[in-house]
């Protein structure tokens, strides 16, 4: 598959990640808008209007990379405004009632997929540390609305079933290995880690995802095989480690070598302070 290919099967997915959550919330009352989530303070509402905005900022990277960059920059050299920033933006978005928000949120994240297919090919797109390649943007958007969506799947005691889309989130989660150590102080590793995760039950047809990989069978391999520090066990836990959903203590991920070890207490795929993550549920 060609480099298109693959960015245009990234873009499918992520419209259909964001179609995925869209069904959770499409039915509410008004009231369950407002139930709470795990991330503190923020409910239901608050979760898609993040989103919505989150959209909203992808846009802007793809069509005015300076007026992006001037957001960017308001979070500090080092971060230090993410958290008011990344509030800001959802409090933006948040006017109206919940209907509203709705309709924003789909216009935006529809926006948000065109300006991305419209990137010339070949060209990369500004983000929050450097700039990628619109597959990885977008790929970086299906993290966003993996983790969200769960926090939000969480409020309603609703189990979601993981599709072959997470991929995408375990493949970022592996290249921002080294954001995840530098975030907490530490010295990235120098070698890469092997990552083994059991895919979900059914695959689907993914046809040739090109530099994602080859499948493997039902195991997705990142990283050299001959590696010395090893990280295995299911992808969906793997993707709810790396978007800090749940404590590593309530996964069945296993790690061979102190590096890999010390990765899963502390590995996230977004960018801003680490924060205290999920407590263990066990």
């Amino acid at each position: 598959m060609t480099a298109m290919g693959v960015t245009d099967q990234v873009l499918a997915d992520l419209a259909a990640e964001g179609d995925d959550v869209d069904r959770m919330v499409a039915g509410l009352a008004d009231r369950q808008w407002m139930l709470p989530t795990p991330a503190p303070g923020w409910t239901i509402a608050h979760q898609v209007a993040h989103l919505a905005d989150n959209s909203r900022i992808t846009a802007l990277a793809a069509v005015n990379p300076a007026e992006f960059e001037a957001r960017r920059h308001a979070m500090g050299s080092g971060f230090e405004n993410f958290d008011a920033v990344i509030a800001a933006g959802a409090a933006e978005q948040l006017a109206g009632t919940p209907a509203e928000l709705l309709a924003r949120w789909r216009t935006q994240r529809a926006a948000a997929r065109d300006a991305l297919a419209a990137v010339p090919p070949g060209q990369k797109v500004p983000w929050m540390v450097t700039p990628l390649s619109v597959a990885t943007v977008a790929s970086a958007q299906i993290m966003e609305l993996f983790g969200h969506g769960q926090d939000i799947a969480d409020a309603l005691g609703v189990l979601r079933e993981p599709s072959a889309r997470i991929r995408h989130v375990a493949r970022f989660g592996v290249r921002t290995r080294d954001f995840a150590f530098l975030a907490h102080g530490l010295t990235p590793p120098a070698d890469e880690f092997s990552v083994e995760l059991a895919a979900p039950g059914d695959l689907g047809d993914l046809g040739d995802l090109g530099d994602l990989g080859g499948l493997g069978g039902q195991i997705w391999r990142f990283g050299p095989d001959s590696a010395a520090q090893r990280v295995s066990g299911p992808a969906v836990d793997f993707c709810l480690l790396v978007t800090r959903r749940r404590h590593r203590d309530d996964l069945a991920l296993t790690a061979s070598g102190p590096d890999a070890d010390r990765w899963l207490s502390i590995a996230q795929a977004y960018v801003g302070p680490p924060g205290p993550g999920r407590a263990p549920r066990s």
